[in-house]
């Protein structure tokens, strides 16, 4: 029986934790994707940003951080995070996601997101999360993200104006949301 490094598996990606290992392949898909990415997203790009970004998303109960891998190559396709995870009555988590331009297109990021929903829903007894709602800020004009959650069930609350500070700016963002019920 093959052992798995895999948290999950879909047919063609599977979800694994940052490790510091995976440094150098991360920052080259982030240089290559540079295009891909901007204005939405600016994730690390050399091995110092990579290190203590990795390192938060091992921290704690507060955020869960996934590579996607292709499970033919094991190369990294992309990544999704759950951060500001909390607990209590509300067991909710925002999302943080971005494909690389090698897999862009493809539908490894629905797929992988598919998986994520799974696991983060998941009661905790059974290795999951045992979250009960996630929310992903989208700015408006990033047509794919919005193609992205959409695709998997999410449902639009709102707009919120001035949200987030992306590229130099505040942006307003939508707010797009899903629960375990909704799954």
């Amino acid at each position: 029986m093959r052992m798995s490094t895999y948290v999950t598996e879909g047919e063609r990606v599977g979800l694994r934790p940052f490790r510091s290992a995976d440094g150098p392949e991360f920052t080259a898909r982030v240089r290559e994707s540079r295009e891909l990415h901007r204005p939405w997203l600016f994730p690390p790009a050399t091995l110092e940003e990579y290190e203590p970004y990795a390192a938060r998303l091992a921290e704690g109960d507060s955020r869960a951080g996934f590579l996607v891998c292709e499970l033919s190559t094991s190369a990294i396709a992309g990544f999704i995070n759950i951060n500001n995870i909390v607990r209590g009555a509300f067991q909710c988590g925002a999302l943080g996601y971005g494909a690389f331009a090698h897999a862009a297109g493809r539908g490894l990021l629905g797929e992988a997101l598919g998986l994520v929903l799974g696991h983060a829903f998941a009661p905790e007894q059974r290795a999951g999360l045992g979250l009960h709602r996630l929310e992903a800020n989208i700015q408006p004009g990033n047509t794919a993200s919005i193609a992205l959650v959409r695709g998997r069930g999410f449902r639009l609350e709102g707009l919120s104006p001035d949200f987030l500070f992306v590229d130099g700016a505040w942006r307003d963002h939508e707010r797009w949301a899903i629960t375990a019920e909704m799954t």
